[in-house]
């Protein structure tokens, strides 16, 4: 069984600094990096190291990062045979400032995922084809979201929406998701209320069931993580320390394992717990991509921490 992500891929281009500037100030950074990024990608590489296989759907600009962005993609195992090379624009870019504190701000150009359609839909369908899960993020035009999460509810596919960045969704999307994965902010943003406690969540998850999602799973960072489904009740999973040194990709990592854990067969609480440790895992290591953990790296965790885990 494969795991399919529709998505944006983007070179991420990373600024440490003591602390995030604030509006109009200029301060004085301590390190540049690129990296490769983008939330759909990010998400590849998660599942793809952590042994699931999977096949990545997207586009890439006509330039040196594009040629960059297909060999790191490839590189830790995923399928590239759907990622179309776009002439015509730049690749997607990501502009990240992190402070010492391990927060971030982001700046998405999207490049050759704004072009993302009708096209790229058909590549996505020839590989829904003996697949388990399509992932899917809204960093990529939003009638594309939905036209494979169309699909891939008709192929029988586990549909998985991180739905960021935050936006406004129709209701036809939330009926055809599976899981949805927001974070704290974004649930917030979707269920029309703040988001700050574990009891917050659960309001938040509730109503997200009630537009018609079959599961809710939000993520709370340093707090720690809740599910919840229509016939069950909500579950709060406390969070696990680990040193962080950059979150940026910890979301996505989380969805990689997820996603993994899903092809193996897993039930939803050690679901959660996959995702957990993908995100823990990557939240102790600088940058998106190169922060995903291997499947060694992933399984001693596992085995060092048995009970459920998320990252402070």
């Amino acid at each position: 069984m494969t795991v399919v992500v529709f998505g944006s891929i983007n070179m991420d281009l990373v600024v440490r600094t003591p602390r995030l500037p604030a509006p109009a100030e200029t301060i004085t950074g301590h390190e540049f990096f690129t990296a490769p990024g983008g939330k759909g990608a990010n998400q590849a590489v998660a599942a793809a190291r952590l042994g699931a296989p999977t096949k990545m759907v997207g586009r890439v600009g006509g330039d040196a990062f594009g040629q960059e962005l297909r060999q790191n993609l490839t590189a830790a195992g995923a399928d590239v045979s759907s990622v179309f090379t776009d002439p015509a624009v730049s690749s997607g870019v990501a502009v990240i400032a992190v402070d010492d504190q391990a927060q971030n701000t982001i700046i998405i150009v999207p490049g050759a995922n704004g072009n993302v359609g009708d096209d790229d839909l058909g590549r996505l369908e020839s590989g829904l084809i003996g697949a388990k899960v399509l992932l899917l993020q809204l960093e990529v035009p939003l009638p594309a979201v939905v036209a494979a999460a169309r699909l891939a509810h008709q192929h029988g596919l586990t549909v998985v929406l991180d739905p960021a960045p935050a936006q406004e969704l129709p209701a036809e999307l939330f009926a055809l998701v599976d899981i949805i994965t927001p974070n704290e902010v974004e649930a917030g943003q979707l269920a029309g209320m703040t988001v700050k406690t574990p009891a917050d969540a659960a309001r938040a998850a509730k109503k997200l069931l009630n537009l018609g999602v079959k599961t809710a799973i939000i993520k709370m960072g340093a707090l720690g993580v809740l599910y919840a489904q229509a016939e069950r009740e909500a579950t709060f999973v406390p969070a696990f320390e680990v040193q962080a040194v950059d979150t940026v990709a910890a979301g996505d990592a989380f969805n990689g394992g997820l996603a993994t854990a899903l092809v193996e067969g897993c039930d939803l609480p050690e679901t959660i717990r996959w995702g957990a440790a993908a995100g823990a895992l990557s939240a102790t290591k600088m940058g998106a991509q190169p922060s995903m953990p291997g499947r060694a790296e992933f399984e001693a965790f596992l085995k060092a921490h048995p009970g459920p885990i998320l990252f402070k």
